[in-house]
């Protein structure tokens, strides 16, 4: 008989090399390396819109959100480290993981923004971790087609309620309490004039 292949434990993510991110997936570790700029251009950019509007309150919106970068969450057995994650403050008013160092609660929304490296995973491993964990909307973002694709869960599966791509302006729920410009997260493409800087 083959050996039977050990379960990843949190010493293996411990164990990653400086800059890597860990994953634990079906007691399989993944690993990926930092991201590249594109993706960590999305990444900020998204975090800058959403939460002054949603974390930290605009006049005229109700924030009612909080907002995390990269949490790493212990959903089961799984360990998942999303770009971006969001709790309903109805549901979590007080984070019972505020002092720790990750969370066991699965959140409302999440995103991910996909790379060569990490697209399969994000879409076939991740996606349906979501879904069985209760969390109501995912977002997948690829910059290198500059797409923002929205999902909302439904009782058996996801449901794509939007693919929206370019640069103009949209509503994308759970957020389309504002309006969410595209061309915001990505990098000007090359040749094409930069936006003026804001008059002091």
């Amino acid at each position: 008989m083959g050996k039977t292949k050990k379960p990843a434990t949190y010493e293996n993510l411990e164990a990653l090399p400086v800059g890597w991110v860990g994953e634990i997936l079906g007691d399989e570790l993944v690993a990926s390396p930092r991201p590249a700029m594109p993706h960590a251009r999305v990444v900020w950019a998204l975090s800058a819109l959403l939460g002054p509007a949603f974390d930290l309150g605009q006049p005229g919106i109700r924030g009612g959100w909080w907002l995390l970068y990269e949490p790493e969450l212990h959903l089961g057995r799984d360990i998942v480290v999303p770009d971006l994650a969001g709790w309903r403050r109805e549901r979590v008013p007080v984070p019972s993981f505020m002092d720790a160092p990750f969370s066991t609660v699965a959140p409302d929304w999440v995103c991910e923004v996909l790379s060569p490296s990490t697209e399969d995973v994000d879409r076939h491993r991740k996606l349906p971790l979501y879904h069985r964990e209760g969390v109501s909307h995912v977002w997948l973002i690829e910059p290198s087609t500059r797409t923002l694709e929205i999902y909302r869960r439904q009782e058996r599966d996801w449901l794509r309620v939007a693919r929206h791509s370019g640069d103009g302006e949209v509503l994308a729920e759970p957020f389309d309490a504002i309006t969410l410009t595209l061309g915001s997260l990505w990098w000007p493409r090359a040749g094409s004039p930069r936006a003026p800087l804001p008059s002091p």
